[in-house]
């Protein structure tokens, strides 16, 4: 589910935007991002394992801040309303990649068609269950890391090391703001604690699901951005736009390159959505029943599976990914993910007696993920800034549903107390 979660229109759709920031340094951009998801992860590792509920990163707020609850509620409706973005994105770059396949690029009805399409598709599979969902991630995971992995090691003997000079051509703080941009690639390891309870020997299998599917995908992406550079001109990568991981695989893999790549692209992110939207569902009726979210979000079918919260997701998802643009989505999904980041480290850090964790590295955490927010801030302020009005008005109106549920919970919260 992590490596899932992560490896969906993350490399696909973002790496030319990655470029477009940092130029040659684009893996150093990804770097950035992993070492800011690893620095995130601890604080979840540490948390999930004291606080053993599918609430996530809501429950670890609520006992931090136990009598502000509109702090961890806000938080929650955030990580809801982020997911929701993600599920848009993945859904895009689905719908990008396989018109391209079908020879339909420039045909916007095929694209989104494609997008609503692969959203009803996985919300079937979800509303059959855990069982049905964990199978269908296995066998997709493991197809797109094998195609990526198989593209990398090739991609790497193709590299001109020519191409990447000089490396920081756009400035070390081009890779930073391209690290802050890209951060929702990293963005699935979170799903994991979403789904604690359905999770065999959790002591064991949290942390080695966070940290791996950390590494794994990371390992992947840095790879993959050192062959996209060392490859092709910039200007070819941001001419590509979403299609600049296909427009590589040209020169590495021959005529069959474009088509393997596209493939791989549409199981990415497939098994994203489908990780997405069991983790996100999970979450949401877990605050549905502590009343922080509608009630009837809550109900759960006799399979333990939330249905009422998978559907509206997944329809939210297909107004969101009909309506927004590329950078909107991905602008929006990492600042969420990064601040919602910042609020699960300062629980941690506020908690870290109960949760026996070393203060270091989540103060290390909270200035990475707190230098990164400051540069998309900056960036979007002055250079786009009508997107940032739109993705500040999401937040508001987020913050506006949470105080409008909110005035009952206090006293669920209070009666559980007593």
């Amino acid at each position: 589910m992590g490596v899932g979660g992560m490896i969906g229109g993350g490399i696909f759709s973002v790496l030319g935007l990655a470029v477009g920031f940092a130029g040659n340094a684009a893996p150093l951009s990804f770097l950035v991002g992993a070492l800011i998801a690893t620095a995130a992860g601890y604080s979840y590792v540490k948390l999930a394992l004291t606080f053993r509920d599918d609430g996530a990163s809501f429950t670890y707020l609520l006992q931090a801040f136990p009598r502000a609850l509109h702090v961890a509620g806000i938080e929650g409706w955030t990580v809801i309303v982020g997911y929701i973005g993600t599920l848009a994105l993945y859904a895009f770059t689905f719908g990008a990649y396989g018109a391209e396949l079908l020879g339909g690029q420039e045909s916007h009805l095929l694209r989104l068609l494609l997008s609503l399409g692969v959203l009803a598709f996985f919300l079937l599979v979800n509303l059959r269950g855990a069982r049905t969902s964990g199978v269908m991630e296995d066998l997709i995971v493991y197809g797109k890391i094998i195609i990526l992995a198989v593209f990398a090691i090739l991609g790497l003997t193709s590299v001109e090391p020519g191409r990447m000079e000089p490396f920081l051509d756009q400035g070390l703080g081009g890779a930073l703001l391209g690290g802050a941009l890209i951060f929702v690639a990293f963005e699935g390891f979170q799903l994991i604690t979403n789904s604690v309870h359905e999770m065999r020997d959790p002591e064991r299998n949290v942390a080695r699901g966070i940290y791996g599917s950390i590494a794994v995908t990371s390992l992947i992406y840095i790879a993959l951005a050192v062959v996209a550079v060392g490859t092709l001109s910039r200007s070819h990568l941001l001419a590509a736009g979403e299609y600049a991981l296909a427009e590589v695989a040209g020169p590495v893999l021959g005529g069959g390159g474009k088509v393997l790549v596209g493939l791989a692209a549409l199981m990415a992110t497939s098994s994203a959505i489908n990780a997405t939207l069991f983790g996100a569902s999970r979450m949401t009726a877990v605050m549905a029943q502590r009343k922080m979210m509608p009630r009837a979000l809550g109900h759960l079918s006799a399979s333990e599976t939330p249905t009422r919260a998978v559907l509206l997701l997944a329809v939210l998802s297909m107004f969101f990914a009909a309506a927004g643009s590329l950078e909107v989505i991905a602008s929006f999904s990492s600042l969420t993910f990064l601040l919602v980041s910042i609020g699960v480290s300062v629980a941690n850090f506020r908690l870290s007696r109960r949760t026996a964790s070393h203060r270091a590295p989540i103060v290390i955490g909270l200035v990475l993920m707190g230098t990164a927010v400051a540069a998309l801030l900056y960036y979007l302020a002055v250079h786009e800034p009508k997107k940032l009005l739109l993705i500040a008005a999401i937040f508001a109106g987020t913050a506006c549903l949470e105080l409008f549920t909110n005035h009952s919970a206090r006293g669920v919260i209070e009666r559980s107390e007593r």
